[in-house]
């Protein structure tokens, strides 16, 4: 089944969603980076999450998430854009714990509750926005949630999950979003919050196959959602050995020749995606002349 994301309203626009399935996209970022099951579930629900607020952006925008629990992961930080593209990498992607009491993988542990949750949001001004909410939870969705609640003072209720085989592989991922607009009623807020309490974990359902629309069915209601529009979802990198090779440019003359004086060559290597270039001496020597000639 292919990952996507849908954008929804419901109760007559008293309540705007989101949902996605993302199991292959979070099963190429565990491919790329080797990440162990508890590191994977937590880095899976922070791309999850990300790329439904990438989606909330404007066409050209992206939103940067970087999570700092002070757990054992380090830092987890993710990229999202409009068009469904994610990318993300956690600081120590071998990280695992036995499960939890309540028999799910220990995101919490490996997350870390002393920290914060920043958000950054390149809206095309001169200076983007940023929101920071300390870690309330560590599970990840519950600081989503906070985050929604305190930075964007928008009432919303997010949940993530990730199911991973025992062969660390990903066998389902995904989630939804649900935020209550100005002048909601009491009624829906209490059938919301029924429906949410007494639901199944949103793992489970990406694993029974359910879809993005049944998903919000499930939390909403299917007579109460009316989807408005479908949007792919793939890990995306913007990487590339070209952005790489203006980045060495722009070093100058002197950097790039004690590059060539002292190592002969240059690596470099992509946090989001685990890229790897290689740029050989005569390559250098070929950017030290571009910059040569660019200042005659």
């Amino acid at each position: 089944m292919e990952d996507y994301l849908i954008r929804s309203l419901a109760f007559n626009g008293e309540i705007r969603a989101y949902a996605a399935r993302t199991t292959n996209t979070i099963a190429e970022a565990q491919q790329r980076h080797g990440t162990w099951p508890t590191a994977t579930a937590a880095l899976g629900r922070a791309m999850t999450a990300g790329v439904m607020m990438g989606y909330m952006m404007k066409n050209g925008k992206k939103v940067t998430i970087k999570i700092e629990g002070g757990g054992p992961i380090g830092a987890i930080v993710v990229d999202a854009t409009p068009e469904g593209g994610v990318r993300g990498y956690v600081s120590n992607p071998q990280v695992h714990f036995d499960l939890n009491t309540q028999g799910k993988l220990d995101v919490r542990q490996a997350v870390g509750t002393e920290g914060a949750l920043t958000v950054v949001k390149d809206l095309g001004l001169k200076d983007p926005f940023t929101g920071q909410v300390p870690i309330v939870s560590g599970e990840l969705g519950d600081d989503f949630t906070y985050y929604f609640a305190t930075s964007e003072q928008v009432p919303s209720a997010v949940g993530v999950g990730v199911l991973v085989n025992p062969d660390n592989t990903v066998l389902a991922s995904g989630g939804f979003v649900v935020q209550l607009m100005p002048g909601a009623s009491e009624k829906t807020i209490a059938f919301l919050e029924k429906q949410i309490t007494e639901m199944t974990p949103v793992s489970k359902l990406i694993q029974q196959g359910k879809t993005p629309e049944e998903l919000l069915g499930i939390v909403l209601g299917e007579e109460n959602v009316q989807v408005l529009d479908k949007q792919p979802v793939a890990f995306q990198c913007q990487c590339s050995r070209e952005r790489l090779e203006s980045a060495i440019i722009s070093l100058g003359v002197d950097e790039i020749s004690n590059m060539i004086e002292e190592d002969g060559q240059a690596n470099a290597e992509c946090h989001f995606c685990n890229e790897h270039y290689f740029f050989s001496r005569e390559d250098l020597i070929e950017m030290k002349q571009q910059t040569l000639d660019s200042t005659l």
